[in-house]
């Protein structure tokens, strides 16, 4: 007698098409928003970035580079980093100074099953808290939902409680830890997962859009309606060691 098996198997795509890879999209150059710009990462951005983060070596310490004692030595790295296509790497540009205060990075990119990650992000001091750099993470959220893919990634050390806390601020689920899963600067890592789907974007671009609606801000700046209010709803999973985040 035969052995019987259930098969199930994953929904059909359908008409669903592999979408760009950014090195390949003329709109993902510059990612414009309100406070901030997304700019290709390039080698005129390292004199800024490094007054930028100057002083603040603490920025790197959860990087597998960094800190950089000198303009020479960032920008040989930036040299380097603006030539690949993945990671895909940005300069976050202040819209209000023009300044160059941060780094992020598309990365893991994979258009042929829709996934993509945001990653290496490294922000200044006068960047951190900043409605400008939770207008990044949107920025590079939306522009990798609308050009088609299917899966939003974010991924950091497990011990990095502010990459967590912003990954939740963002409405991505977490989705478990992966133990010992590398090591950098002669360190172990147990590595954090983020995600969002297609699915849950809709909900999301509501959130994001409401929060960054002019009249979510008074006078001074101040935000009425916090980020992670509004995308708390849309988790699928809590982060398990997080309580309520602050903005």
């Amino acid at each position: 007698m035969g052995l019987e098996w259930d098969h199930e198997f994953g929904a059909a795509l359908g008409d669903w098409r592999a979408p760009p890879h950014p090195a390949d999209a003329p709109d993902a150059v510059l990612i414009a928003g309100r406070f901030m710009r997304l700019e290709r990462l390039r080698p005129d951005h390292a004199a800024g970035l490094f007054a930028a983060f100057e002083g603040a070596d603490a920025v790197w310490d959860y990087m597998p580079h960094g800190p950089f004692p000198h303009l020479d030595d960032l920008a040989r790295w930036i040299t380097q980093a603006s030539t690949l296509r993945d990671p895909w790497f940005y300069a976050v540009i202040e819209a209000q100074s023009g300044r160059p205060l941060g780094v992020l990075s598309f990365l893991r990119i994979s258009p042929e099953i829709g996934s993509i990650e945001l990653g290496w992000i490294t922000l200044a001091p006068a960047l951190q808290g900043k409605c400008a750099a939770s207008e990044a993470f949107l920025a590079a959220i939306r522009w990798a939902f609308e050009a088609g893919y299917r899966r939003f990634e974010w991924k950091c050390d497990a011990l990095n409680l502010a990459s967590r806390r912003a990954a939740q601020r963002l409405g991505l689920s977490y989705e478990g830890t992966f133990r010992q899963a590398t090591i950098y600067k002669g360190r172990n890592r147990d590595t954090a997962w983020f995600a969002a789907i297609d699915a849950d974007w809709p909900a999301l671009s509501v959130a994001y859009q409401t929060w960054l609606d002019p009249s979510n801000f008074d006078a001074t700046g101040r935000q009425r309606k916090r980020l992670s209010d509004l995308t708390k709803p849309r988790l699928v999973h809590v982060d398990p060691i997080l309580a309520d985040p602050p903005e």
